[in-house]
């Protein structure tokens, strides 16, 4: 049976950032589809204060979508919809960055359900938790660190959620994202990028490390993105090896692609020919 590929969007992401990689992909003949974690999609918050010109204390106040939404609603989101998908394939589960915590639960809570598991730069813990792993050297060179709390645009305690204004004009800001996220792109695809992320995100990343029980026999594959600044390569090598120490039986298959933290899904061509070569 020829595999499907689903895939699990990272932090402000919905399978709307997915397309042009899923393009890529079903006019390679694979079968492909992107989850919209709940909050997200359709039913993210967006509000008239968000739109031009911005409101910032509306904005700050507007009621959240995803205030007490927890990561076990999202993997049970994401299990369901590998269960739908298996019906007609072998499950290829594929996260990118914050969705790879999604990714590496529902890959300890389902192994049998999964033909391959894929972290495409994504968060793969092992030894330490998210909060852990950002207080190592190797996230200290993430652009991330140098946002401050410029681009928060509400308090998250009363919110329930983080709220970005992605919108903004501050070209300092603007800068560092870019630098983050996009690096290899030009102004214009970073705007575009950019106008592709919701305002919010769950405070609820959850903490899942890896089950070597669950991926004992389970095939995985990193995929590296060299010229990250939002995950540096350090961090994502450290992922790699100490899931090998895990499990030296079962080590990670290990791809690697020069780009940047969002690269891959505006010039998707070789992300897709790449992950074509697992299914």
């Amino acid at each position: 049976m020829t595999a499907v590929f689903v895939f699990v969007p990272g932090s402000n992401s919905s399978s709307f950032h997915w397309a042009p990689l899923l393009r890529e992909l079903t006019l390679r003949g694979h079968r492909a589809l992107a989850v919209d974690l709940p909050g997200h999609g359709f039913a993210a918050s967006f509000s008239t204060a968000y739109q031009a010109p911005q409101d910032s204390a509306a904005l700050a106040a507007a009621p959240s979508a995803l205030a007490g939404a927890t990561h076990a609603d999202a993997v049970a989101h994401v299990v369901d919809v590998v269960r739908r998908a298996g019906e007609h394939g072998p499950v290829v589960l594929v996260g990118h960055s914050r969705g790879g915590m999604a990714v590496t639960a529902v890959a300890n809570a389902v192994p049998e359900l999964l033909h391959r598991v894929v972290h495409l730069s994504a968060w793969c813990c092992v030894d330490l938790t998210p909060a852990g792993y950002m207080a190592e050297p190797e996230y200290a060179s993430s652009a991330l660190n140098d946002l401050g709390a410029g681009l928060l645009a509400g308090d998250p305690a009363r919110l329930g959620a983080l709220r970005m204004n992605w919108r903004t004009a501050d070209p300092e800001l603007l800068a560092t994202l870019k630098t983050a996220m996009l690096a290899d792109g030009t102004d214009a695809e970073f705007l575009a990028a950019l106008n592709t992320l919701e305002p919010d995100e769950g405070l609820d990343a959850g903490d899942d490390r890896l089950d070597p029980a669950a991926w004992a026999t389970l095939p995985h594959t990193y995929v590296r993105l060299t010229a990250d600044r939002s995950i540096p390569v350090e961090l994502q090598d450290r992922f790699i090896r100490e899931a090998d120490a895990l499990l030296p039986d079962n080590p990670f298959d290990v791809r690697t692609l020069t780009t940047s933290h969002l690269g891959f899904l505006v010039r998707p061509e070789q992300a897709a020919a790449l992950l074509a070569e697992l299914a």
